[in-house]
């Protein structure tokens, strides 16, 4: 059994160094901002905010949207047509001020396609600014479904020992940003689908990226066998994305023993 264990962490190891050699390639792809594209001159405006709700990718601690290029072809390839990266400057000093960047986007995305609610896909840090963002500044009104990766809801031991920059100590267990978003959050209307995986090395501990929160609609989903960078990669996580995405699907009030709070999906 022990050997197995080691077997399947080596396994992991080697596809995260994979994955990792490949998004540096890829990172340069990333740096600039998406050019968007508006909304068709031809359509008349009761023809906008039909179909299915666009979906914004919010990267992870200095990182850009490149990290999304698999996840992307992804949806596009089951039907979605609406979809969106946000880059944030790595220069970034506060969570807060990111999440705010974040709303400011998510108007711009529903008036320019008449949809009144988005769906957000966040990988690492992206996760939590984009819960920061519905939990805290009113997105619950427009956000549908938020998919986190790899998210530290209740901090990373990780970040202490790469402290110095703002957004990491924002990432400590206990930090003012995490107390702020385990207080109470009552009426949220998000639904939130939360991935983590049992051998995630940047997760510390890995039960870390699970959301418990009594007042979230929350749906836990534990994926074995690969790291956190192969969760915005991986086929199998990039199939329950999508589940997540295109219904209600299981969600339950944490930890009210309302059904299961998570499963396996590879």
């Amino acid at each position: 059994m022990e050997f197995a264990k080691v077997t399947t962490l080596m396994k992991a190891t080697a596809l995260e160094l994979a994955i990792l050699t490949g998004h540096l390639v890829l990172y340069p792809t990333g740096i600039a901002a998406e050019r968007l594209a508006p909304a068709p001159s031809d359509t008349p405006a009761e023809g906008l905010g039909r179909g299915r709700r666009p979906v914004l990718l919010l990267h992870g601690f200095v990182d850009n949207r490149s990290v999304f290029v698999m996840l992307r072809r992804s949806l596009a390839r089951h039907g979605r047509d609406g979809i969106e990266s946000l880059n944030y400057s790595p220069l970034t000093c506060d969570l807060r001020a990111a999440a705010e960047l974040l709303g400011r986007r998510v108007d711009e995305i529903r008036a320019r396609t008449g949809h009144a609610e988005v769906d957000i896909v966040g990988h690492s840090l992206g996760g939590l600014i984009a819960r920061y963002y519905v939990q805290c500044l009113g997105g619950d009104a427009r956000v549908r479904t938020l998919v986190m990766l790899g998210t530290p809801h209740a901090g990373t031991t990780v970040a202490r020992l790469a402290a110095a920059h703002p957004l990491v100590r924002q990432m400590r267990p206990g930090s003012e940003v995490l107390r702020e978003l385990a207080g109470p959050a009552p009426g949220c209307r998000t639904r939130f689908v939360s991935f983590w995986s049992d051998l995630d090395q940047v997760m510390v501990p890995v039960e870390t990226a699970r959301l418990d929160h009594p007042d979230l609609v929350v749906h836990n989903v534990r994926v074995s066998g690969i790291g956190h960078l192969a969760l915005p990669v991986h086929p199998t996580v990039a199939a329950g994305v999508r589940e997540a995405l295109d219904g209600d699907g299981p969600g339950t009030r944490a930890d009210r023993g309302e059904g299961p709070d998570a499963s396996s999906v590879a």
